[in-house]
């Protein structure tokens, strides 16, 4: 592994594809911790790419090495461990017949689960090899080997750490650093050459220390995983992910891909959302792929539209994917994960707004649409009215046409993208409670702004549903 990662940063290759956003965090920490041969724990929350990065470091074995035919750990033919291939060179020679392992082959994960036994991971005696072969039970020949001697000379992945029983943990930092084990009271003499890497949760791993300390202490790299620090970096995570169509004649525009990235930026800002837990990058990209199948079916529902482009209304159909992923605490139980997770399409549809309009001075210019509003108009589309006509009724707000303009949405956008970017304006304005939506009035003036809260008279209750 070393002697090929120095080959690839000498010629200036990337050791890892499709990990984005650890160039100057973790990535460098890991190249370090394969440089000194040492074995490490990538500590990160949930959609971090820490299996990802674990199952990559295939990459940096031989393309072939040569190993003794049937052997199950993969033995060295000069210098064999195994008691079966030792008495085969003695017996053979040079003649020893020889298989050609993959980079796939000499890589072993397991998830690490409260009943994985001893056995699993080092092994344990075969009472039925015994009996057929004659040898006493004593004898090293009966042994089955486990996962960890199986992945000799390789690389051994073990998942979720914290949740290996600590009986068994202790078992295996003995053969990490001393190379023996034993395997019901049979001594076993096992000095491995296989690279050891852990994952686990960080809440696991220093608040409820299930990790028992002499493993920790036979760990040489602690390497912390994070999410996405910018949008620009969480918007390629999603677009490198998720499923979405890759038709001509689908659109994905991309302050609709940036409000669903900034979901996941506002739910691991806000108090009601478990943060020790974590909010997985999973979110946004479960969410894109929801919103761009409502995209189609409301096309197919408007009469076939084309180009199908998605928009916020689509995002709003998306709540499922934010539901089941988002571990609340008290106040946010109290609140209901369907309103929490409203609350953060709202907050994430008002941070990309003002990045739009606030950032180039432009929000004075959305006064005219506010006014239009409380001056009492309103906005409702019908239920399968085509992009062209949601589009003409647009028009009729002053101004808006022209602010949706902000977007860059390129020369002759359709109709459909205009509507996108139109509709984005106004739930921006919603977002900042500067006019209202409601389910039977569609968007309308806030009830500050027509003098009802003055009078002390109550505003519309307002339920969020998207509207074709």
């Amino acid at each position: 592994m070393r002697d090929n990662l120095l080959a690839a940063l000498r010629a200036g290759r990337p050791i890892f594809s499709g990990i984005v956003g650890y160039d100057d965090t973790v990535l460098p920490q890991l190249t370090n911790a394969i440089l000194a041969g040492q074995n490490f724990i990538l500590l990160g929350l949930r959609g971090q790419a820490k299996s990802r990065i674990l199952r990559q470091l295939a990459h940096l074995l031989d393309a072939r090495m040569p190993a003794i035919a049937g052997c199950e750990i993969h033995d060295n033919p000069a210098a064999p461990l195994c008691a079966r291939c030792r008495a085969l060179l003695a017996e053979a020679g040079g003649d020893l017949p020889l298989v050609w392992l993959t980079p796939e082959e000499r890589y072993i994960e397991k998830l690490a689960t409260p009943d994985v036994t001893m056995a699993d991971l080092i092994g344990d005696l075969d009472p039925i090899k015994a009996a057929r072969s004659g040898h006493a039970l004593a004898n090293e020949l009966t042994i089955h080997y486990g996962l960890l001697p199986r992945a000799h000379r390789g690389i051994f992945a073990l998942n979720e750490l914290p949740d290996l029983a600590g009986k068994i943990q202790v078992g295996l930092f003995n053969i990490m650093q001393e190379g023996d084990v034993q395997i019901k009271g049979y001594p076993v003499r096992l000095p491995l050459d296989v690279a050891l890497v852990f994952s686990a949760n960080p809440d696991d791993y220093t608040a409820r220390g299930k990790i028992v300390t002499p493993l920790k202490d036979r760990i040489g790299s602690e390497i912390r995983t994070h999410y996405p620090a910018s949008l620009a970096e969480a918007v390629a995570i999603t677009r490198q992910e998720a499923r979405v169509p890759e038709a001509a004649g689908f659109i994905l525009p991309e302050f609709v891909r940036e409000v669903i990235e900034a979901i996941a930026f506002a739910a691991r800002e806000d108090k009601r959302v478990d943060q020790r837990s974590g909010v997985s990058q999973r979110l946004p990209i479960a969410c894109l792929e929801l919103a761009a199948a409502n995209a189609e079916r409301r096309a197919l529902a408007a009469g076939g539209d084309q180009p199908v482009v998605a928009r916020l209304l689509d995002v709003h159909a998306a709540l499922p994917a934010l539901t089941g992923k988002l571990e609340l605490e008290y106040e946010g139980e109290l609140r209901g994960g369907d309103t929490v997770a409203r609350e953060l399409v709202g907050k994430a549809i008002a941070r990309i707004f003002d990045r739009y309009f606030a950032a180039n001075g432009a929000s004075a210019a959305l006064e005219p649409i506010v006014q239009w509003f409380e001056m009492g108009g309103s906005l409702q589309w019908a239920d399968g009215a085509s992009a062209a006509e949601s589009l003409a009724q647009i028009r009729k707000i002053q101004g808006l046409e022209d602010q949706a303009r902000v977007l860059d949405l390129g020369p002759r956008p359709p109709a459909a993208l205009k509507l996108a970017a139109a509709e984005f304006v106004l739930e921006g304005l919603c977002a900042h409670k500067r006019i209202q939506r409601a389910e039977e009035r569609g968007y309308h003036a806030a009830p500050r702004a027509r003098g009802e809260a003055a009078r002390g008279e109550p505003g519309p209750q307002i339920r969020r549903r998207p509207l074709n």
